[in-house]
């Protein structure tokens, strides 16, 4: 924590009409679920994560990417909210009834955010609870775990694979335009548990600094962004967004 500069931030953010809060894996590391970079354990510490997250993979082994995936949902499947989530669904909900403006766009796949009470929620990347069918597009919510078939298909027998962005894949032009649509209007804007690398959200700092909004970043370590924004915070989300919240509004 930086008090002198936390002080600072508390009285700026109290003002704040409009937020929006980027959030990465860094947010959901601290409920247990390793991030991209993480090793890989067991069966799939041989494994590169970016040769599996791919299309290319999945037409080349279906099989095997889908069974790399239910391992995810099932970290996902027992991991519980942290103070973080629960921080900012308080933050939405404490908006809301003042009439301010508040979304979330997150990289993240595991839906933590909805299970907190978060509900004004850009999936920047997708979702891995949500299975699209490669010959007819129809996706479908998946909340067994595990499959019992590798890949699940789709009752008209198309194989059927996470709804999430893979590498050598756009952002759906839905995600981005609510996302643009957001920063456009934002006085506040946070960066919290991102390396602020990974490409379009990265550049999200940059679209929004031109016009004036207040930005803050929350992460363990420093980033390309952090002598960017106006407050760079360094330390856990988990224990600045619930001490940032409680001491700007209360809650």
């Amino acid at each position: 924590m930086q008090p002198v500069i936390l002080d600072n931030l508390v009285g700026e953010f109290r003002e704040a009409r409009a937020v929006v809060m980027l959030t990465g894996a860094g947010v959901s590391a601290e409920s247990g679920i390793p991030t991209f970079r993480d090793a890989m354990e067991g069966l799939w510490a041989k494994y590169d994560p970016s040769q599996l997250a791919t299309p290319e993979a999945f037409d080349r082994d279906s099989e095997t990417v889908t069974r790399w995936y239910d391992w995810r949902r099932e970290k996902c499947a027992t991991a519980k909210p942290n103070p973080a989530h629960l921080a900012l669904a308080r933050l939405e909900e404490h908006l809301a009834t003042q009439e301010r403006g508040f979304t979330l766009l997150t990289q993240n796949v595991d839906r933590l955010h909805q299970a907190a009470g978060n509900r004004n929620v850009v999936e920047l990347h997708g979702t891995l609870w949500v299975w699209r069918c490669t010959r007819c597009g129809i996706e479908r919510e998946e909340r067994t775990v595990p499959f019992q078939e590798y890949p699940p298909r789709c009752a008209r027998g198309g194989a059927r694979r996470p709804a999430v962005v893979w590498f050598g894949e756009m952002l759906s032009e839905q995600a981005l335009k609510q996302a643009h649509d957001a920063l456009a209007t934002c006085d506040f804007f946070f960066s919290v548990g991102t390396s602020a690398v990974v490409e379009p959200a990265a550049n999200f700092i940059y679209s929004v600094r031109h016009r004036g909004p207040k930005t803050v970043e929350i992460n363990r370590d420093a980033t390309p962004i952090s002598r960017v924004v106006d407050w760079s915070l360094l330390g856990k989300a988990g224990e600045v967004l619930p001490e940032l919240v409680r001491r700007a509004f209360g809650i």
